[in-house]
């Protein structure tokens, strides 16, 4: 019975994963990847001016980055040892508020013959709602241009422990690494 409850509290923070690319890069010829020299990755919050990026950062990058290097070698990339990598890859990590209301009777059609009686509307709901999202840029180091971004959302209200965040994390990095073209 937990194993069920965990799995719907996973299935509850759905995952949503948009790709685009440089449709003229070769991403055939790209055999190696490094993280960015600058870093691998910065954390941008924008809920309160108490919030302190570097807090979120050190619970996220070793999830994410490992995640990252999985799914990198899963799709047959070499991380570089030593020297200029085929393309260099740097994660932005977004943390936001937004919202969700509704008010009385926004789902009934505007048609009077139907007999719904004229009424003020008024909100009835409003939810504030934790959203996080994930984007992956792909850089190659010949351009020194993005050629590829892959951006994944969820909401994470209802995240309550390590495990059901990590778990995100990975399932977000895996679906946006699948979008990454390797024709």
């Amino acid at each position: 019975m937990m194993v069920l409850a965990w799995t719907i509290g996973l299935a509850a923070a759905k995952v949503k994963s948009r790709a685009d690319y440089d449709h003229s890069f070769d991403f055939k010829r790209v055999q190696t990847w490094a993280w960015d020299a600058s870093g691998p990755g910065d954390v941008k919050m924008a809920r309160s001016a108490d919030d302190d990026p570097e807090v979120v950062r050190r619970r996220i990058e070793p999830t994410l980055m490992a995640a990252v290097e999985k799914e990198l070698a899963d799709r047959g990339l070499k991380k570089a040892a030593a020297g200029d990598p085929d393309i260099r890859v740097h994660y932005y990590a977004l943390v936001t508020v937004g919202f969700a209301t509704q008010t009385v009777g926004q789902f009934l059609p505007a048609v009077p013959e139907w007999g719904v009686a004229p009424y003020v509307p008024a909100t009835s709901s409003f939810d504030i709602i934790q959203r996080g999202s994930i984007v992956l840029d792909v850089l190659s180091t010949q351009l020194a241009r993005v050629v590829w971004r892959g951006i994944a959302e969820s909401d994470i209200d209802e995240i309550k422990d390590d495990a059901e965040r990590e778990a995100l994390i990975r399932k977000a990095v895996g679906d946006l690494v699948r979008k990454l073209p390797r024709k």
